[in-house]
């Protein structure tokens, strides 16, 4: 893996309860939780960091950083770009408004106007059960 990609996320998150988890913004109740490292990916998937930079984020979280480290992170990126989670690019991506940051922090209306607006990709990739 080409630890030089941004990578950024394609579908909505929740940061609800300390939870992150996937969610559908037309239908809010409708939401998939991800295991710890998943969801932490997918949180800071926004587009304007590197792979390296996440392996460097994340190692400075311990005191001793885990021996696979990057090797851990590398599958955790390739599971969520398998399943349409997120993406990889050369460049910086900048992000609709609707994946901008967890819904709870955006404006509902502009959020569902914004991801209309996209093509409404959420619908086609949120399946509700995503890595369960």
């Amino acid at each position: 893996m080409d630890n030089t990609q941004f990578f950024y996320r394609n579908i909505p998150f929740t940061r609800k309860d300390g939870q992150v988890a996937l969610v559908d913004l037309f239908q809010p109740e409708n939401s998939t939780p991800l295991d710890g490292w998943l969801g932490t990916v997918v949180s800071l998937a926004d587009g304007f960091h590197t792979i390296q930079q996440l392996i460097e984020y994340m190692g400075s979280q311990y005191p001793n950083p885990p021996e696979k480290l990057e090797d851990t992170l590398h599958s955790v990126i390739t599971r969520l770009i398998d399943g349409g989670i997120i993406q990889v690019s050369q460049r910086v991506t900048t992000l609709p408004y609707y994946l901008s940051a967890p819904i709870e922090e955006l404006d509902n209306e502009r959020a569902r106007k914004s991801a209309q607006d996209e093509g409404d990709t959420l619908s086609k990739n949120f399946d509700g059960g995503f890595l369960q």
